[in-house]
């Protein structure tokens, strides 16, 4: 039952001793807002590195040729390295088991990009058929390139949302429209947009073998590009990918006459063998913020400790004359526990709606580089809380079982 007088005895004494209370009820409030706020803080930078690599799929390994650095069967360093369709054929032959989604790369320089007398200024690459899955794109209008368009070196392109609106926004469609490309009309027959948001979208993609043959790029290639299959768990899907990676460079490596160690010549960037060093960072960060947040609780913890002690020593007259009217020593127990119980419970769960609070207001808003919608799951926080309420009653003991330990006698004679 719900014990008035008790609870106004407490009320009492929070009273009499209101500084100390404030100060030991703040640190603990402070305790659960910081490990709120460092919790979401923490979810944020997963969310925001989670969304960076969403940008490509999560399974696409890119290569890039570069320059050797390091002299090799008798070639020097400093040599350009240069992609060419046979290497991106015999890549595909080599690891066809391995590979999901390929497509070659070729970036058109010195092109010309006009819409009837307006000028444009936009990327024109040459891609397959099946980059429109590596690079995560979906189609709002149209159809992306095909098969067909790649053999028969189709005079087609692909533009994307952004281009639209800035260049068709008032055709209904663009979809049958004919772009100059340095002269050469080609026919837009798609609209594509971008899981990486409009900075991806400054593209207008042509098949890659009518770049080569249109723009005199013979069989060069920029850049080769892969999906992997999916697999069932993060740890299989980086084994796989990272097994994948170091044999195709080795094959490149040796394609090219290039040192096994010279890793600027031919360069290869695997999202998933990144995702696991920015997780793993994430993991000791996430420790770092408990330890804190869980420090600073501790410390409320003491202070709730001390206080009872103080409440114990100024109320022994209080406890002797209750004993001495027959009290038991658990009731002396239960009393210096109510007080414990109440401190921490009503300072934590202030610190607990506070921080919930900060975090749904502002959380939404907040949209930068590697963080994004600070958020933190309510159960954890509660549960923390209740942690922390057991915590209290469990530092309100040891002063409590003192209390309860006094003798009758040298309570009374206690000044």
């Amino acid at each position: 039952m719900f014990d008035l007088e008790r609870w106004q005895e407490i009320f009492d004494t929070i009273r009499k001793n209101k500084l100390r209370t404030f100060l030991t009820g703040l640190s603990v409030a402070s305790g659960i807002f910081i490990l709120v706020i460092l919790l979401g803080f923490g979810q944020g930078m997963q969310n925001g590195i989670a969304k960076e690599f969403e940008q490509d799929a999560a399974t696409s390994v890119w290569v890039w040729p570069g320059v050797t650095t390091i002299e090799y069967k008798g070639m020097n360093p400093g040599r350009p390295i240069q992609f060419r369709n046979e290497n991106y054929d015999m890549a595909a032959t080599l690891f066809e088991d391995q590979i999901e989604n390929k497509s070659p790369r070729l970036f058109v320089r010195d092109v010309f990009v006009n819409y009837g007398s307006e000028s444009l200024a936009y990327n024109v690459q040459g891609v397959s058929n099946q980059f429109q899955f590596i690079e995560n794109e979906f189609m709002t209008l149209g159809r992306f390139l095909n098969q067909q368009d790649v053999a028969s070196k189709a005079k087609v392109a692909i533009i994307s949302n952004k281009i639209n609106r800035e260049v068709f926004a008032e055709l209904e469609s663009p979809v049958g429209e004919f772009l100059d490309l340095s002269g050469i009309p080609f026919k837009i027959v798609g609209v594509y947009g971008d899981i990486g948001g409009e900075r991806e979208e400054d593209r207008i993609y042509i098949p890659v073998s009518t770049a080569q043959q249109v723009f005199n790029d013979a069989d060069h290639l920029n850049n080769l590009s892969y999906t992997l299959p999916a697999v069932e768990d993060f740890e299989t899907a980086v084994a796989q990918s990272i097994k994948f990676k170091r044999e195709l460079q080795s094959y490149l490596q040796k394609a090219h006459t290039v040192s096994p160690e010279d890793t600027s010549a031919i360069q290869v960037y695997n999202p998933m063998e990144e995702a696991k060093r920015f997780y793993s960072l994430m993991g000791g960060i996430k420790f770092f913020f408990w330890f804190v947040g869980v420090c600073t609780i501790i410390a409320g913890i003491v202070g709730v400790s001390n206080i009872m002690l103080i409440v114990v020593k100024e109320r022994t007259r209080e406890i002797g004359i209750r004993k001495a009217l027959g009290a038991k020593p658990w009731s002396i127990v239960g009393m210096i526990l109510h007080e414990a119980i109440f401190i921490t419970a009503i300072a934590g769960f202030t610190g607990l709606i506070l921080s919930m609070g900060l975090l749904e207001i502002v959380g939404p808003h907040v949209e930068v580089d590697y963080v994004l919608n600070p958020s933190v799951n309510f159960n954890v926080a509660l549960t923390t809380v209740f942690v922390l309420i057991f915590a209290g009653a469990v530092a309100g003991f040891f002063p409590a079982w003192r209390a309860a330990k006094i003798h009758v006698i040298e309570a009374l004679k206690d000044e």
